[in-house]
This record gives C-alpha cells, sequence and structure tokens, in this order.
C-alpha cells in the first residue's frame, strides 16, 4: 500500500495490472474503456477523467482515492492543515474540475450566484438564511476547508453593521449552499463540495474587488 502511493498513476497501473494479472485488453474489456486509452493513460500521455479512475478502481480493486492522490489530486489534508490554510485545501478541490465529463463551468456556478443575489435582496431569502443555514450545517455534518469560510460568511451576514451590497453577496454564496442543486455530485468528499467551493471563492472575489 505504501509503496503503491508512492508511485504516478502511470506506474501504479502497471503495477496493478500485473498485481491482477491482466493486460491492458483484458482491463479495457472489463472496464469498457479503449485500450488504446488505457495505453495513453499509462504512458503520461492522456489525462485519465474521474469515470476512467472509478472503472479503475472498481475492476484493479484499489481504493479511489489512492488513484487520485497518484493523479496528483490531493484528498487527504490534515485537518490542521486545513484550518491553517483552507483557501489552499479549496485550490486542491477547484484543480478537480477538469476530472468530470459532464458539462461544467465557472460562469454556470456565476450566473446561480447572480440569481441568489436577487433572491437575498427579498424578506423570504434573508428568513431562509436564517432558517436553514445552521440546519443544512448540523443534518449534512458539513465538514471541509470551505465550511470556515461559510460560517464565517453567516456571522458577517447576520452582522448588523455590515454593508448592504456586501450582505447580498455574502448572502448569494449562503443560498447557494443550502438551495442549489450540485453540478458535482455529492458521492465523495471532498468531491462533492467543490462547487460549494468555487461559489464560496467566487463570492469572497466579488467582495474584494468592492
Amino acid at each position: 500500500m505504501e509503496e503503491n502511493e508512492k508511485k504516478t498513476l502511470g506506474p501504479l497501473l502497471k503495477s496493478l495490472l500485473d498485481k491482477h494479472s491482466l493486460s491492458m485488453r483484458k482491463l479495457g474489456a472489463l472496464t469498457n474503456i479503449d485500450a488504446a486509452t488505457i495505453s495513453r493513460i499509462i504512458n503520461g500521455k492522456q489525462k485519465a477523467n474521474l469515470k476512467h479512475l472509478q472503472e479503475f478502481s472498481k475492476h484493479l480493486r484499489t481504493p479511489l482515492e489512492e488513484l487520485l492522490e497518484a493523479s496528483g489530486i490531493s484528498i487527504s489534508h490534515e485537518k490542521e492543515t486545513a484550518l491553517q490554510d483552507p483557501m489552499h485545501a479549496i485550490q486542491d478541490m477547484l484543480n478537480m474540475a477538469e476530472m468530470f465529463e459532464q458539462p461544467f463551468s465557472r460562469e454556470q456556478i456565476e450566473r446561480e450566484l447572480t440569481r441568489y443575489e436577487q433572491y437575498a435582496k427579498t424578506q423570504q431569502g434573508h428568513r431562509l438564511i436564517c432558517d436553514e443555514f445552521q440546519k443544512k450545517m448540523d443534518n449534512e455534518e458539513s465538514v471541509g476547508p470551505f465550511i470556515d469560510h461559510l460560517k464565517n460568511m453567516y456571522c458577517q451576514y447576520m452582522d448588523g453593521a455590515t454593508p448592504a451590497e456586501d450582505r447580498v453577496i455574502l448572502g448569494s454564496a449562503l443560498l447557494y449552499y443550502i438551495l442549489a442543486t450540485d453540478v458535482i455530485p455529492d458521492y465523495m468528499f471532498p468531491i462533492g463540495y467543490l462547487d460549494d467551493a468555487i461559489a464560496v471563492q467566487i463570492a469572497l472575489h466579488r467582495l474584494k474587488k468592492k
């Protein structure tokens, strides 16, 4: 296990193929991935996407987290590190975006945030933030480096001294967390929080530009 964790994806896949006495052609048949694609991934000529890694994980009987780590995606931050430098950990999550085959864009999230800015100006939107933010945090036992930012944003939003225009931006990110249908499925931390993390990053950037 420790030996495999030190390998990049190509060498790791080679060792797993040897371990299970599989050829690339046989793995291709099992995963429904073209053998030529597997060859390019192993030789570093093509990046594996998330679907590839899921199939490799299933048929090579190795944790998906290990394959992600070998692909250069760090998902095992120590809690202390995440708390000390949460935005760095968020950036690690943002690096995962390119691994998704489904349509995914920062612009899509920006459009949602703009829509929620309008909702945040209403009494209904304000009431929803007050009633549902902490409830969702508690129900999901939410964790992750961006959660501290969300909590701070909530505190700023609830602070009567916060300027109205800032509260609208803060409210949009909080409403996104509460209401939005995730662009990315919540099947594994931290990937499932990726679009929420992007929403937080966009909102923080908007605040800094003011």
